[in-house]
């Protein structure tokens, strides 16, 4: 029997080689100046169209007769359903309702976002994709190297390839740096599960058009600019294993483990799947599922045209948010150590009660009508927060092949003791950047919101690392 072979840990390697690339500002096939004009030119060499269509247009969705939930003829993607939710919590309910019906999306199968590395010139370059997504503002952003569901790389649509796809489920793959399930948007998918992948690629890789090699430095600049980098980038981002450089921090690893699992257990969260057609406060007409109140978000139906997808052309569902949404960490120091507030964040689709979300993650306008009290917890605080406390203010788009318009302010305010004091209220706790790091290394600990916040966090941070 031959003896087993005992492999050394290494992390402190790994995250000395993603430190020395996010201290790269240029790289080696792209300069950062450059990558504007690249970017246009892969949306001028590829014809791209959206159009919003009636609901009777959809080619292969339809409304089921007996539950009317939105389906695709073959049983794949996903559906369009129903949901109930009741939300209690110890000793009474966090939010402004307790119980509430909602479109959700139920898409089951679990998804590929995976990015792909090779070191050129001793620096680790990211293989990026320039992106279509029907729902993107500017319909072409900066994806992983493969984004795709399950019924796309097993081409349940009948389409071409998923381009790279072997690197992340064939048996020669090279090696794994970060590879975990996490979560979906909990307020719109119901349990939806994606595999966060960096793979560090072994030999030779071809550079196909529409994917160019980035230094994580100059991804972090892409991420100071506007619907540059879209959501699937951010959150595989987010779990590279960073190397941890601060010197403690408020409560210890344990000790925020065991808050978090106390916010776990003392919520209660029961869904139900309920017909799309029995939900009340929502009503379907030719074009739209819309909440009776014009909040919320609305169901809508595309029709798109894309040149150099798997499939060129085909009809969807989108969910399309009612209003500009704020996600934001506030930020303080405590004995020279970064610290951010977050919350342990109650959403429908969430496979467990909560999971960590930003300081404020919430669309104002669906609170406006609403006294103070009942808004959301320093929420005032990041909107009356003067330039010169914000570190960090972008505005970036979420999953755009399943969202239209769906934006976000995504900011870092600094906060004082009078803002969001040492000992907050309940549901919210300080911790470090890099406690967040560990954290994202285990599925559905953070949100995917806070999952951007993180790598918004690391792209501000590197100067200092």
């Amino acid at each position: 029997m031959p003896s087993p072979i005992i492999q050394t840990p290494d992390d402190k390697s790994l995250s000395a080689r993603i430190a020395l690339s996010a201290a790269a500002a240029q790289g080696a096939h792209l300069r950062t100046e450059d990558f504007g004009d690249w970017l246009a030119g892969r949306g001028r060499a590829n014809a791209f169209r959206v159009e919003r269509i009636p609901f009777a247009e959809l080619d292969g969705w339809s409304f089921q007769e007996s539950t009317g939930n939105l389906v695709h003829r073959s049983g794949r993607f996903f559906t369009v359903e129903g949901l109930h939710v009741t939300e209690e919590a110890e000793p009474h309910g966090d939010g402004p309702y307790a119980d509430w019906y909602q479109p959700i999306i139920k898409q089951p199968e679990v998804g590929i976002l995976g990015i792909l590395v090779k070191e050129f010139d001793g620096v680790l370059h990211f293989l990026m994709q320039a992106k279509m997504e029907p729902g993107n503002p500017n319909l072409l952003q900066l994806s992983p190297t493969v984004q795709a569901t399950r019924s796309n790389y097993t081409k349940a649509h009948k389409g071409g390839d998923v381009k790279y796809v072997e690197y992340f489920v064939g048996p020669d793959r090279g090696r794994i740096v970060a590879d975990v399930l996490q979560s979906e948007h909990g307020s719109w998918f119901y349990r939806k599960s994606n595999r966060n992948m960096v793979v560090e690629a072994v030999g030779d890789v071809p550079l196909l058009d529409d994917f160019c090699w980035l230094t994580l430095g100059q991804i972090h600049e892409l991420l100071r600019r506007d619907n540059v980098v879209n959501m699937d980038s951010r959150t595989v981002l987010s779990c590279l294993p960073f190397e941890d450089s601060s010197d403690g921090a408020l409560l210890s690893d344990i000790e925020l483990l065991s808050w978090f699992t106390g916010e776990r257990t003392r919520h209660s969260v029961r869904t139900e799947r309920v017909p799309l057609d029995s939900i009340p406060g929502w009503k379907r007409g030719e074009s739209t599922i819309e909440h009776e109140a014009g909040r919320y978000f609305n169901v809508v139906a595309v029709s798109v045209r894309a040149g150099n997808r798997e499939v060129t052309g085909w009809t969807q569902p989108l969910f399309e948010p009612v209003g500009l949404g704020v996600t934001a960490f506030l930020t303080r120091e405590f004995d020279g150590v970064q610290h951010v507030l977050v919350q342990a964040r109650v959403e429908a689709g969430f496979l467990d009660t909560v999971e960590l979300g930003p300081t404020v993650q919430c669309t104002p306008d669906n609170y406006a009508h609403l006294p103070e009290e009942r808004r959301p917890r320093f929420l005032d605080t990041v909107l009356r927060a003067g330039a010169d406390r914000i570190r960090y203010e972008v505005v970036h788009s979420e999953e755009g092949g399943r969202f239209l318009n769906a934006e976000s302010r995504f900011l870092i305010v600094d906060a004082d003791e009078a803002d969001a004091p040492l000992d907050p209220p309940p549901g919210y706790a300080w911790v470090t950047p890099a406690q967040l790091t560990s954290l994202v290394r285990h599925g559905h600990y953070l949100n995917v919101q806070a999952r951007t916040m993180l790598a918004c966090l690391n792209a501000t941070a590197v100067s200092t690392r």
